[in-house]
Protein backbone atom coordinates (compact mmCIF):
# COMPACT_ATOMS: atom_id res chain seq x y z
CA UNK A 1 0.00 0.00 0.00
CA UNK A 2 1.51 3.49 -1.20
CA UNK A 3 0.68 5.91 2.36
CA UNK A 4 0.67 8.99 1.67
CA UNK A 5 2.67 10.35 4.96
CA UNK A 6 1.85 14.20 4.61
CA UNK A 7 -1.88 13.64 5.22
CA UNK A 8 -0.85 11.37 8.42
CA UNK A 9 0.72 14.44 9.32
CA UNK A 10 -1.30 16.99 8.96
CA UNK A 11 -4.27 14.68 10.89
CA UNK A 12 -1.94 14.17 13.56
CA UNK A 13 -1.22 17.81 13.85
CA UNK A 14 -5.41 18.37 13.93
CA UNK A 15 -5.14 15.88 16.74
CA UNK A 16 -2.96 17.48 18.63
CA UNK A 17 -4.65 20.74 18.76
CA UNK A 18 -7.37 18.45 20.26
CA UNK A 19 -5.05 18.02 23.37
CA UNK A 20 -3.72 21.07 23.88
CA UNK A 21 -2.69 22.48 27.03
CA UNK A 22 -1.13 25.07 28.89
CA UNK A 23 -1.76 27.05 25.83
CA UNK A 24 1.38 24.94 23.07
CA UNK A 25 1.93 21.27 24.64
CA UNK A 26 -0.30 18.64 23.61
CA UNK A 27 0.19 14.94 24.68
CA UNK A 28 1.83 13.02 22.70
CA UNK A 29 0.54 9.84 22.17
CA UNK A 30 0.76 9.57 18.88
CA UNK A 31 2.97 7.33 16.22
CA UNK A 32 6.68 7.93 16.71
CA UNK A 33 7.58 8.37 12.86
CA UNK A 34 4.93 10.79 12.31
CA UNK A 35 6.11 13.08 15.41
CA UNK A 36 9.19 12.74 14.49
CA UNK A 37 8.33 13.85 10.59
CA UNK A 38 6.50 16.77 12.28
CA UNK A 39 9.59 18.04 14.38
CA UNK A 40 11.52 17.80 10.68
CA UNK A 41 9.00 19.78 9.26
CA UNK A 42 9.24 22.61 12.47
CA UNK A 43 5.78 22.02 13.40
CA UNK A 44 6.54 20.77 17.09
CA UNK A 45 10.04 20.56 19.30
CA UNK A 46 11.91 17.61 19.58
CA UNK A 47 9.56 14.60 20.90
CA UNK A 48 12.04 12.45 22.24
CA UNK A 49 12.20 12.47 25.81
CA UNK A 50 10.60 11.56 29.19
CA UNK A 51 7.44 14.57 29.10
CA UNK A 52 4.45 12.90 28.16
CA UNK A 53 3.45 15.67 25.72
CA UNK A 54 5.27 17.87 23.23
CA UNK A 55 5.41 21.78 22.64
CA UNK A 56 4.30 23.08 19.55
CA UNK A 57 6.15 25.85 17.65
CA UNK A 58 3.99 28.78 16.63
CA UNK A 59 3.61 27.67 13.26
CA UNK A 60 3.18 24.19 14.47
CA UNK A 61 0.31 25.96 16.36
CA UNK A 62 -1.63 27.66 13.73
CA UNK A 63 -1.32 25.08 11.57
CA UNK A 64 -2.71 22.60 14.46
CA UNK A 65 -5.88 24.78 14.78
CA UNK A 66 -6.36 25.52 11.09
CA UNK A 67 -6.14 21.66 10.13
CA UNK A 68 -8.57 21.15 13.00
CA UNK A 69 -11.34 23.36 11.72
CA UNK A 70 -10.41 21.82 7.84
CA UNK A 71 -11.04 17.93 9.08
CA UNK A 72 -13.04 18.05 11.71
CA UNK A 73 -15.26 21.10 11.91
CA UNK A 74 -19.09 20.68 11.08
CA UNK A 75 -20.23 23.18 8.39
CA UNK A 76 -23.21 25.27 9.49
CA UNK A 77 -26.80 24.67 8.93
CA UNK A 78 -28.09 26.02 6.17
CA UNK A 79 -31.85 28.33 6.69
Amino acid sequence: MDIDTDKIDEAVLALLHLTLHDGVRAWKGHDWDALDRLYQKGMIDNPVGKAKSVVLTDEGLAESERLFRKLFERSSPRS
